[in-house]
């Protein structure tokens, strides 16, 4: 529940703004003095500060400097011959300012931006706090969905005779939870053998999977499937794996059997299979490129990860986290931070390339920053500084009065507060507006 603190004098006005702001789900506290307000911005760290400017003990500008440290949000309350004044407090600090009388379906626009920035700073605070911290499921999350799917790899990775299926698009971190899921089975303490299926021709990945009985010099050479013995076989891209090895794949998978090109003897190995592919495989296999007696045998338990801009904020900057880490570990003199602008470029980018091209972008900007206290806007690629969130699909944490609020509100605003107009596009009667409008305060409804 998003909180609000209101620092007035004018008792009637903080009961007013207070009001307002508990129609719309927030927690509320207020303060009629500098010194009350400050004492509760440190104690109750509130998201967003409604802060007058003038004050019977002290300015806004000095409740400003006294809570800088705190990093509050705030909104100057101004009378109308003070504007200048609320703009040398924002140059000070200050998110925005409101002139006296405040209107509040203005004040609703302005603390939902507000709130914003005070969810993006705290999501700062949690990165940087992060640094040094164990990431123990890589590339993955702290959300509910994400602590879900990272129980499903650990019941995997005890499962240690279980095919695996990874699904998901290119760059999501398929080959990062193979890692994972080998790492902590009983399989640990021997091979992880990878290969791309797509890498290589299919007379190059049949001798490279299983091997060469007779070569030119008489001898023989073992296949990834017998280096693999006792440890995981990790196939990435299996969508890709050509239509004649598909049934010795298949054989291999029920009998634990295979003979090497050109040879007649059995090889029998105990090689845990996990597979990965950014392809629909049921697509495939409808097509006839798949053969659908393999799917069914390796999609036992199938893993589906998603790709960066379906999953939570808190997922993506965990993501980061870990990255970074991974990262500023082999450039000492690198930013030890990043500054809100950087951050929020980074949560609004749709992340084409998913974990792949989020490194690449990290790497490039702790480069580009070497000597600096933090990463900033001018250190990512344009096309991340440019990002405006469009097809961006991060959860974010709202109540269900604060979501109809702000969707109320916009739509009166699309029809310039014409309540008939308004009232038709979200289908509703003209009476239920009427309440509505009522319910969360929206006055300057016409």
């Amino acid at each position: 529940m998003p909180s609000v603190l209101i620092i007035d004098d004018e008792r009637d006005i903080t009961a007013t703004l207070g009001a307002f702001f508990e129609r719309g789900g927030h927690q509320v506290f207020s303060a009629h003095t500098g010194g009350e307000g400050v004492e509760a911005v440190r104690r109750h760290r509130p998201d967003l500060v409604l802060l007058d400017l003038r004050l019977p003990d002290m300015t806004g500008f000095d409740v400003l400097e006294q809570v800088r440290d705190e990093r509050p949000v705030v909104i100057m309350i101004t009378g109308y011959g003070d504007v200048s004044l609320a703009v040398q407090a924002m140059q000070n600090g200050a998110e925005n300012f409101l002139t006296k009388p405040v209107e509040l379906a203005h004040l609703g626009a302005a603390a939902e931006r507000a709130f914003e920035k005070a969810h993006l700073r705290q999501m700062n605070r949690y990165l940087t706090g992060r640094r040094g911290a164990l990431v123990t499921t890589p590339l993955l999350g702290s959300s509910g969905p994400m602590r879900e799917l990272a129980a499903q790899i650990d019941l995997l990775a005890q499962s240690d005779r279980t095919t695996v299926l990874l699904v998901g698009e290119s760059g999501s971190g398929k080959g990062r939870v193979a890692e994972a899921i080998h790492a902590r089975s009983n399989r640990a303490g021997r091979q992880f053998v990878e290969v791309n299926c797509a890498a290589l021709t299919a007379a190059s990945l049949d001798a490279e999977l299983f091997g060469e009985e007779a070569r030119p010099d008489g001898s023989h050479r073992p296949g990834l499937f017998e280096a693999a013995d006792g440890g995981t076989l990790f196939l990435d891209e299996i969508g890709d794996l050509d239509a004649h090895l598909q049934p010795k794949l298949l054989r291999i998978l029920e009998g634990k059997s295979f003979r090497r090109l050109g040879g007649t003897r059995e090889v029998t190995v105990d090689a845990r299979l996990i597979a990965a592919t950014s392809k629909d495989l049921v697509s495939e296999v409808t097509a006839g490129r798949f053969r659908e007696d393999l799917y069914y045998r390796l999609s036992i338990m199938p893993i589906n990860l998603p790709p960066l801009r379906a999953r939570a904020r808190e997922d993506l900057l965990e993501l980061v986290a870990a990255v970074l880490e991974e990262l500023r570990s082999n450039l000492p003199d690198a930013p030890a931070e990043i500054d809100d602008a950087a951050l929020d470029r980074l949560l609004k980018y749709n992340w084409p390339g998913n974990v792949r091209e989020l490194r690449n972008v990290l790497e490039r900007a702790l480069i580009m920053g070497r000597g600096a206290p933090s990463i900033a806007l001018g250190h990512l690629p344009l096309e991340v500084r440019e990002a405006s969130g469009l097809g961006v699909e991060h959860h974010v944490a709202r109540s269900l009065a604060e979501v109809e609020r702000v969707h109320i509100d916009r739509t009166l605003r699309a029809h310039d507060f014409n309540r008939t107009r308004a009232a038709k596009e979200l289908g509703i009667s003209r009476a239920t507006l009427i309440k509505k409008i009522k319910e969360f305060g929206l006055g300057a409804a016409r």
